[in-house]
């Protein structure tokens, strides 16, 4: 199946989860066509990026995504009992809710908007504390594995790398949660162990 994954990453929770799209069908073997295009979310079915363009057939978000590789015949959980399946899904729905807010609030924590979106702030700031336990508890998960269900990747390692890389590689007004994770020395290793596996050029 040749996939070619289409998106235009405008913020940094964009980019987390485009990111998370192309580590997971990397970790499936499947060839990418990363493709930026300004009007990307008008070309999603769900109005949200990042999206996968296979024939004539568009499907957007990890989870929608990972249901469709599957459908193919290209799944990274087959290899999980049903406990793990759970806990898998647990894991990620945790990744899902706290982010985004955390990831917007340490993006736009300026003077200038948080004038003008100051509640939601005072909100986000409480995220960005349990952000800080999240991490911790997905370390404590985690422990000297090279991923979280041992030797083999899912597409909980795919979303957990997509949002880690993304904080320790974007320039931002605030390194708090950066910091936070570079404490965390065996997800730094995690995420160094996907970035070397499946992105780098092996051909030079």
């Amino acid at each position: 199946m040749s996939l070619a994954a289409e998106a235009f990453v405008s913020q940094m929770a964009d980019c987390a989860s485009s990111l998370a799209v192309q580590a997971y069908l990397r970790m499936c073997g499947l060839p990418v066509q990363v493709v930026c295009k300004s009007n990307a979310e008008y070309m999603s079915p769900s109005g949200k990026i990042p999206f996968i363009h296979v024939g004539n057939q568009v499907v957007s978000e990890l989870g929608p995504i990972v249901q469709f590789t599957k459908a193919k015949g290209n799944s990274l959980s087959d290899g999980l009992d049903d406990v793990q399946r759970a806990e898998m899904k647990a894991y990620m729905e945790l990744v899902n809710n706290m982010l985004l807010t955390a990831e917007l609030y340490i993006q736009w924590c300026d003077d200038a908007t948080a004038a003008e979106v100051q509640q939601s702030l005072l909100v986000a700031l409480s995220n960005v504390l349990a952000y800080q336990k999240q991490w911790e508890a997905l370390s404590q998960r985690l422990g000297t594995q090279p991923y979280f269900f041992n030797k083999q990747p899912t597409e909980l390692d795919a979303l957990v790398f997509g949002h880690l890389f993304t904080i320790l590689t974007t320039r931002l007004t605030s390194t708090e949660l950066a910091e936070r994770i570079k404490s965390c020395s065996n997800l730094l290793s995690f995420c160094r162990r996907i970035e070397q596996t499946y992105f780098e050029d092996k051909s030079s």
